[in-house]
């Protein structure tokens, strides 16, 4: 997208400001969710895997046409509303008592966050100049993980409280969060939308092109990463390590506070596709080299070897993420086209959405059903992915069609749009 931003350095702090007050009421929200639906909802587990599995499902296919109008009726209107659409949803749990009642709530904060994600890289990069696009989405996920790492310790106070208010707290600022990131939202620069195409013909979406199609998927692959945080390492290191479970919480506090003080500085070697493709080709071998470690993790019954070998692992892992989340980013914008990023980054997007869907299914059959050849596989599968994101990314650039001037998004002031 071609753009002329006005004064960078204050969209670029909004934006920022924007990701801080959302991921604070987010890591909240997720180190306290399960226990709110159970204890407070009055769910059963299996019911609360079902609804979420099937509201992510619904996201994950909203992300794509949510963009798309993002890019029709503008980002910045667009993004303000599903941020809104979000308080909403989680401002509904407070009162939700049943299963139906979570279902279509689910479906909302899952349809509103998945569009609001492409909305934001839509206004993004009517904000931001081109070649300045990795390295504030490098600064915008430090700030994520700083936000989730307040959260998070939020969230542990209600967890020590364990009463029905604490929680009832905790998601009521989640709602504020969203509340006050749309508010951050609104104050931003006015991104003119793209004009449809002569004639008011749609065109063909993004699923027509299948080189991003393609790049996309291998993009999910890599994402598998995603639920290992959460969900593979801490079962891996209670049911198949000798170390202590304490150090579930120490390896997430290793790789939130590497991502804040590393990424900006690992984004900085991306500076066009062919490095972009270097990087997520580096972080696969790298991730190989973590799942070895992982799998040596449960090799005899000393407490300390075990513990040694998950840092390392953890380290390894951290590594490999930033250097995927750099390469990615820029490989995402420079692939779509510049009069369709919402619509683009909405089909890139919906590879979180499948990565926490369907990984936690396919990190338990492998690490906790299968055990240290499972690390492997998992190794083997992302490396093969990565190096297999280079051939697919040169054949989107050479597929990519240059916008006309008309696509070309201009920025007014926040008071003429």
């Amino acid at each position: 997208m071609t753009t002329h931003p006005v004064s960078p350095a204050g969209p670029r702090r909004l934006l920022a400001l924007a990701q801080l007050t959302n991921s604070v009421g987010d890591g909240a929200y997720l180190v306290t969710s399960a226990l709110y639906f159970t204890r407070v909802v009055g769910l059963a587990p299996a019911r609360i895997g079902l609804g979420l599995t099937l509201a992510w499902a619904v996201g994950s296919v909203a992300g794509v046409p949510l963009g798309r109008l993002a890019d029709r009726r503008g980002p910045r209107g667009t993004a303000v509303l599903l941020a809104l659409a979000t308080s909403a949803s989680v401002a509904s749990f407070l009162v939700v008592r049943s299963f139906l009642p979570f279902l279509l709530a689910a479906c909302l904060y899952a349809t509103a966050q998945s569009g609001l994600a492409a909305a934001r890289q839509s206004l993004l990069a009517g904000l931001v100049a081109e070649t300045e696009r990795t390295g504030t989405l490098a600064r915008l996920q430090a700030t994520l993980n700083a936000g989730l790492a307040v959260g998070a310790a939020l969230g542990g106070v209600a967890l020590h409280a364990d009463t029905t208010g604490a929680y009832l707290t905790v998601f009521a600022l989640d709602a504020a969060s969203f509340l006050l990131c749309a508010l951050l939202l609104a104050r931003l620069p006015h991104v003119v939308p793209v004009p449809r195409p002569e004639g008011g013909r749609r065109g063909p979406t993004v699923l027509g092109d299948r080189p991003y199609v393609v790049v996309a998927l291998l993009n999910t692959v890599l994402l598998l990463r995603m639920p290992l945080l959460s969900l593979g390492i801490p079962l891996w290191i209670t049911q198949r390590t000798a170390a202590p479970a304490w150090l579930v919480s120490a390896l997430f506090v290793l790789n939130t506070g590497a991502v804040m003080l590393f990424q900006v500085r690992t984004a900085r070697s991306v500076r066009g596709l062919t490095t972009a493709v270097r990087a997520v080709r580096r972080s696969g071998a790298v991730m190989l080299a973590a799942c070895a470690v992982f799998a040596l993790s449960a090799v005899g019954d000393d407490a300390r070897t075990a513990a040694a070998a998950l840092v390392a692992g953890s380290v390894l892992l951290v590594v490999a993420e930033m250097l995927h989340s750099a390469g990615s980013w820029q490989i995402g914008f420079d692939l779509a086209p510049a009069d369709r990023i919402g619509e683009y980054q909405g089909l890139f997007g919906t590879g979180v959405t499948i990565a926490r869907t369907l990984g936690p299914l396919l990190l338990t059959a492998l690490l906790v059903d299968w055990g240290s050849p499972g690390w492997l596989v998992l190794g083997a599968l992302i490396l093969v992915a990565s190096y297999a994101m280079g051939p697919a990314a040169r054949r989107g650039a050479r597929r990519a069609a240059p916008a006309g001037p008309a696509a070309a998004a201009t920025i007014q002031s926040p008071q003429s749009g």
